[in-house]
C-alpha cells in the first residue's frame, strides 16, 4: 500500500506569494565607488568654486531682480535648507568612503607586513649563510696564506742554500 503523506489540520499550509513589487537591487561596489567618486569631487576646487558661484548667483537673483522674480526672500530658507540637505547626503557618503579606504588600507598594510616578515626570514637566513661561509673560509687556506707560506719556505732554502756553500764541480 503506497504511503500517503498526512499532514496536520492544526498548522496552516505554507504558502508562497511572489510580491507584487519587486525590491531595487544595487551592487554595494557600485555605490560604494559611487561614494568615493563624490568624496573625491567634494574634495575639489572646482567643487568649492562652482558652490560659490551657485550661491552667489542665487543671493544676487533674490536681492538685485525685482521682487516679482524674487522665489527665496531674505533669510534665504530655501537656500539654507538645499545647502543643510547637501550637507546632509554629503556626510555619509564621506564616511562611506573613508570607511572603504580604511579597509583598503588595512589590507595593504596586512600585505606589507607579510612582505616585511617574509623579508627579515631571508635576511636572517642570508646571514646565517654568510657566517657559516666565514667560518668554511677560517679553515680555507686563502691565497695571501699560501703566498707567505712559500716565501717563507724560498727564505728557509735560499738560507740552507747559502749555509752549504757553493756547490762543488766534479772533475771530469
Amino acid at each position: 500500500m503506497a504511503e500517503t503523506r498526512r499532514t496536520r489540520l492544526d498548522t496552516p499550509l505554507e504558502v508562497r506569494r511572489r510580491p507584487l513589487v519587486r525590491r531595487p537591487t544595487f551592487s554595494p561596489d557600485a555605490f560604494g565607488k559611487f561614494a568615493e567618486e563624490f568624496a573625491r569631487f567634494m574634495g575639489t576646487a572646482r567643487f568649492l568654486l562652482w558652490m560659490t558661484v551657485f550661491v552667489f548667483v542665487w543671493l544676487i537673483w533674490n536681492i538685485a531682480t525685482p521682487k516679482s522674480l524674487h522665489f527665496d526672500t531674505y533669510p534665504f530658507i530655501l537656500l539654507t535648507l538645499m545647502l543643510s540637505l547637501q550637507a546632509s547626503y554629503a556626510a555619509p557618503l564621506i564616511l562611506l568612503a573613508q570607511n572603504r579606504q580604511e579597509a583598503r588600507d588595512r589590507v595593504i598594510a596586512e600585505q606589507d607586513r607579510r612582505v616585511n616578515t617574509q623579508a627579515q626570514a631571508d635576511m636572517e637566513f642570508l646571514a646565517r649563510e654568510i657566517a657559516s661561509l666565514r667560518m668554511a673560509l677560517g679553515e680555507v687556506a686563502t691565497r695571501d696564506y699560501i703566498r707567505s707560506e712559500l716565501r717563507s719556505l724560498l727564505a728557509e732554502l735560499e738560507d740552507r742554500g747559502s749555509q752549504a756553500g757553493p756547490p762543488e764541480e766534479e772533475a771530469g
